[in-house]
């Protein structure tokens, strides 16, 4: 190892050998440094580095290492997903820290950015997911030998608690889908009974191709999930988990939903044939999340009903088999949840009646067994007072 002043230059540059990689001779070269202390502090960074197995770079600030994270989890990550990452990065992380060198980050610098946007009113899910996506970049700064140690790793605060879902009732449901048959029968109208009566996701059900229906087998198969990036550029790609991708069972209802969409499409097909997406704009292109949601708000306006989301009606449509006495596995199952702790999470306050009969069987079991069970108290008690 050694430090060489650049002649006419006025910097210094450090080399030193590294460990050899495939039986070759390593050479790290770099220039540069204003100063010779610089250049030494820089090849002393490096020694440690290969010594510990961690090389904390210097040059890279936060800004250019969030950029270099966010480019390679582009191609593996969901566009929604991607777009939030991203606009965290760019509206807070950067202008908060990119000025930062990446080894100089550290735990005070972001508790006290925390504290100032919660002492600005900024929203508790907003400052989460922030400093989360903070946290999960520079995991992988660990996981690949450029830091020691993630100085968010203790600073995200506490995940705040999911406002609890509105559900409608099946009277209400039900209320619902006959305002929708009275004044529209259009193909919203079938969109929306096919939602409440899956449960299917609102990505979902805008990807559904009638490849993917099979009306003679009262089936369909979730193959496909659509996310609209700022309500604008749509994407369509996997579901959202591996036990999403499968098969549907379809009720009466939902089958004459189907039928319905499926006689309109076929007279407006030149061939009389059924392809491309089930519920789609009349030139077949995607429906947008967002009119379907501002229509499913305008209707459920008219028809005088509680005020939910597109993800309600699965809310909906889950807590409808719960009040039926389905069994949570079963709901589960139906759900197409990845696990069965997912829906008692999600649904475990609804299931307190079930817990009553639960609790009440326990005791009749008890009681029961207890009946059957003769003791002769007196002789007991002669025995122990002996």
């Amino acid at each position: 190892m050694r430090l060489l002043e650049e002649a006419g230059h006025g910097s210094w540059t450090y080399c030193v050998d590294l460990a050899p990689e495939d039986g070759k001779r390593k050479t790290r070269r770099r220039g540069g440094f204003a100063t010779r202390a610089q250049a030494a502090r820089e090849m002393k960074a490096v020694l440690d580095g290969e010594l510990r197995g961690v090389y904390e770079d210097r040059r890279v600030t936060v800004a250019s290492f969030l950029r270099q994270w966010l480019a390679a989890k582009k191609e593996e990550l969901a566009p929604n997903t991607y777009a939030g990452y991203a606009d965290c990065v760019e509206r807070d992380l950067i202008p908060a820290f990119g000025h930062y060198r990446l080894p100089d980050l550290r735990p005070k610098q972001i508790d006290t950015w925390v504290s100032a946007q919660q002492k600005a009113g900024r929203g508790r899910v907003t400052i989460y997911r922030v400093v989360a996506t903070l946290r999960n970049a520079l995991n992988h700064a660990v996981r690949s030998w450029r830091l020691r140690y993630n100085p968010a790793k203790h600073s995200v605060p506490p995940k705040p608690r999911a406002a609890e879902r509105t559900c409608w009732t099946p009277d209400e449901a039900a209320a619902f889908l006959r305002h929708n048959a009275a004044h529209y029968a259009d193909r919203l109208t079938d969109l929306f009974e096919v939602m409440l009566g899956t449960g299917m996701r609102r990505g979902e059900i805008l990807a559904l191709h009638w490849s993917d229906v099979h009306l003679m087998d009262r089936k369909l198969y979730v193959r496909w999930t659509l996310a609209a990036v700022n309500n604008s550029e749509i994407h369509f790609g996997e579901p959202k988990t591996e036990a999403s991708r499968a098969w549907i069972s379809l009720s009466p209802r939902v089958m004459a939903a189907l039928h319905r969409q499926a006689a309109l499409q076929m007279a407006a097909h030149p061939n009389g044939r059924l392809e491309g997406l089930v519920f789609a704009k009349p030139d077949g292109s995607p429906l947008r999340p967002q009119w379907v949601l501002d229509q499913l708000r305008k209707r459920t306006t008219e028809a005088g009903l509680p005020k939910i989301g597109l993800h309600d009606l699965r809310h909906t449509a889950a807590s409808i088999m719960i009040a039926e006495d389905i069994p949570v596995a079963v709901v589960s199952k139906t759900m197409r949840h990845s696990t069965l702790a997912i829906t008692v999470n999600l649904y475990g306050h609804l299931l307190k009646d079930s817990a009553d009969e639960a609790v009440k069987a326990l005791s009749t079991a008890l009681d029961r067994a207890d009946a059957n069970q003769v003791v002769d108290v007196p002789t007991r008690a002669l025995r122990f007072a002996a």
